[in-house]
């Protein structure tokens, strides 16, 4: 398995507000988390759960526009956090922006790369073509329902990593995790992927212990999110503490 980040935390961009997002973003990291996923606000996010939805929607009600994602990493970076952070963003926001100007700025700002959740390869000729040109990581989701030929695409046109949907539905967490996890990560190490990473329901110690023992790292979201909306970047801490203390053996 991959010796790079085992545990990824993810937060909105802009929740409560621009400060406060780099705030809980820092939190996570002193407190154990080993790399960022940052997520961009969408007025549609149907892969999102309520807890993150209620949170996205937040900060869209409080004005977040795009040019605050590159913001927020320059304010990350600038407190000295030097783990990788990669974004995750619906397509259209991208678009709008501009695919090219979209990647320059990421770079610029000091990210790793995208996570695009609601694009495939075979539609992503555009942003494969930036990535290429900017050595960014573009990060393309497999779930249990993809076909083996699929996998074998995302494995392909995928660079960094790939992120296991660990169960088919909406983010949220989960008192189990589907075993369809586990199948999916086989089935992928099959299809050619190198490194990968399981995300959607992931919230416990426990949880993450379990993802670690098949595949390179687990990513928790929504209940960073709960710890945030519930106590701000010191909630951030506090579940980061335990999520790492979790692992730490």
């Amino acid at each position: 398995m991959s010796s790079g980040p085992r545990l990824i935390g993810y937060l909105p961009v802009g929740y409560p507000h621009l400060e406060g997002s780099i705030d809980a973003a820092v939190a996570l990291v002193e407190h154990g988390v080993e790399a960022i996923e940052l997520g961009v606000p969408y007025s549609d996010p149907v892969m999102d759960g309520p807890v993150i939805q209620e949170a996205t929607q937040f900060a869209l009600d409080a004005g977040f526009k795009l040019r605050h994602l590159f913001e927020a990493i320059r304010g990350i970076r600038s407190r000295g956090v030097s783990v990788p952070i990669w974004v995750m963003t619906y397509w259209n926001p991208v678009v709008q922006y501009g695919v090219d100007r979209f990647a320059d700025d990421l770079l610029a700002a000091g990210a790793q790369g995208l996570i695009t959740p609601d694009i495939t390869p075979d539609s992503a000729a555009d942003w494969i073509a930036a990535s290429e040109r900017t050595g960014l990581d573009r990060i393309f989701l497999a779930a249990p329902s993809s076909t083996d030929e699929r996998l074998r695409m995302i494995a392909e046109a995928s660079r960094g990593w790939v992120y296991a949907v660990s169960t088919m539905g909406v983010t949220g967490t989960r008192e189990d995790l589907d075993s369809a996890a586990r199948d999916l990560v086989t089935r992928l190490r099959a299809a050619g992927a190198e490194h990968i990473h399981v995300g959607i329901g992931v919230s416990t110690p426990e949880q993450v212990r379990e993802v670690l023992s098949y595949a390179d790292g687990a990513i928790v979201g929504s209940a960073i999110v709960r710890a945030i909306i519930e106590d701000r970047a010191e909630g951030a801490a506090a579940v980061a503490a335990r999520l790492a203390a979790g692992i730490a053996d």
